[in-house]
C-alpha cells in the first residue's frame, strides 16, 4: 500500500484528505500549521485539517517552520512514498521534496501558471474571470512553479463568491486527485513544464486591498465585493466608521458621483461608481455589529442616511 504524508491547513484541504483515505491509501501522517488564536476572544483553534486527522486517527505534526532541522527530521522519519499538499501554506525544502519515491505533488486552486500564490480563489473572482480550475503539479522550491501533471476547469458564475467557488474547487480538486494518483503511481503521466512568462500571482490579501475604491467601475466593485465574501470581506467607510459590504448588486444605467448615495429604497441603497453601473448594497455590517440586510440597517443605524451621503471618505 502506498504510504502518503498529507500536508494542508484550511477547509479547502479537508475533502482532499478525505478522498485520499476513501481511495484506500495509507496516510501515515498529516502536517498542518500550528493552532492559531481566532475571533475577538482569541480562542486557540486547531486548523480544519488537524480536526479531520484526529478524527481519522492519523498522527499530526504542526511545525511553525517546516525547514527547521528538528521538524524536518520528524517528517523524513515517516519515510513516505509520496507527499500530497493542498493549501499547506509553506514552501517545502529541497531535502523534503527529494525524499519520497514518487515525489511531492500539490493540489492548487487555479489553472497554472495563472494565479500562483495563496489567494487564487479570491483573485479569480476579483479579476472577473469566467473560469478557473484546479491543477495538480510536482512541487519545487519556487512558489507553485512545478511541472503540471493534470488540471480541470471550473466555470465561475456571476453569482459565485469566494465561499461558493471555494467549495466547487475543493470538490473538483478531490476528484482530480482521485483520478491522478493511480496514473502517477503507475508512471502513466507525462509532466508538462509551466511557462513562467505566462505566470500571474495571487498573493495573500492585504488590509488595504479590502477597501472599496468607488472610482472603479460598477463591474469591478461588484467583483471586488464577491471576491472577498465571506472572508476577509470588502469594506468602505460612512461618517468615519468602517462599513463592511457583504453583498451587492449591479444597477445598470445609473450614473452619479463615485461613492455618493444615489437612491434609497426599503431593501437597500445604491451608490455611484466610476461608470454608469451603480452598486446597490444588499447586505452589510456596521462597525461593532453583526452583518445584516440593508433594510435592517436603514431602519436603524442608517436611518439618517440621505441622498448624496458619501461613502469611502
Amino acid at each position: 500500500m502506498t504510504k502518503i504524508v498529507f500536508m494542508g491547513t484550511p477547509d479547502f484541504s479537508v475533502p482532499v484528505l478525505q478522498q485520499i483515505i476513501k481511495d484506500g491509501y495509507e496516510v501515515i501522517g498529516v502536517v498542518t500549521q500550528p493552532d492559531r488564536p481566532v475571533g475577538r476572544k482569541k480562542v486557540l483553534t486547531p486548523p480544519p485539517v488537524k480536526v479531520e486527522a484526529i478524527k481519522q486517527g492519523i498522527p499530526v505534526f504542526q511545525p511553525e517552520k517546516i525547514r527547521q532541522e528538528e521538524e524536518l527530521t520528524k517528517i523524513l522519519a515517516l519515510n513516505p512514498d509520496l507527499i500530497v499538499t493542498a493549501a499547506f501554506g509553506q514552501i517545502l525544502p529541497k531535502k523534503l521534496l527529494e525524499a519520497p519515491k514518487f515525489g511531492c505533488i500539490n493540489v492548487h486552486a487555479s489553472l497554472l501558471p495563472e494565479l500562483r500564490g495563496g489567494a487564487p480563489i479570491h483573485y479569480a473572482i476579483i479579476q472577473g474571470k469566467k473560469k478557473t480550475g484546479v491543477t495538480i503539479m510536482y512541487m519545487v522550491e519556487k512558489l507553485d512553479a512545478g511541472d503540471i501533471l493534470t488540471s480541470v476547469e471550473v466555470p465561475i458564475t456571476e453569482e459565485d463568491n469566494v465561499g461558493t467557488l471555494h467549495d466547487k474547487l475543493s470538490v473538483a480538486g478531490s476528484k482530480l486527485l482521485s483520478e491522478t494518483l493511480p496514473l502517477l503511481l503507475e508512471g502513466r503521466l507525462t509532466p508538462t513544464p509551466q511557462n513562467d512568462a505566462e505566470a500571474t500571482f495571487a498573493s495573500n490579501i492585504k488590509r488595504e486591498q479590502e477597501k472599496i475604491n468607488w472610482d472603479k467601475t460598477g463591474e469591478e466593485i461588484y467583483n471586488h465585493v464577491r471576491g472577498l465574501n465571506p472572508w476577509p470581506v470588502a469594506f468602505t467607510t460612512l461618517d468615519g466608521q468602517v462599513l463592511k459590504i457583504w453583498q451587492s448588486q449591479k444597477v445598470a444605467g445609473l450614473k452619479g458621483e463615485p461613492g455618493a448615495v444615489l437612491k434609497i429604497e426599503s431593501d437597500g441603497f445604491t451608490v455611484g461608481t466610476g461608470n454608469e453601473t451603480a452598486i446597490k448594497i444588499i447586505e452589510l455590517q456596521p462597525s461593532g455589529k453583526t452583518k445584516m440586510l440593508s433594510e435592517q440597517f436603514l431602519r436603524g443605524a442608517g436611518s439618517k442616511m440621505t441622498l448624496g451621503s458619501k461613502l469611502g471618505e
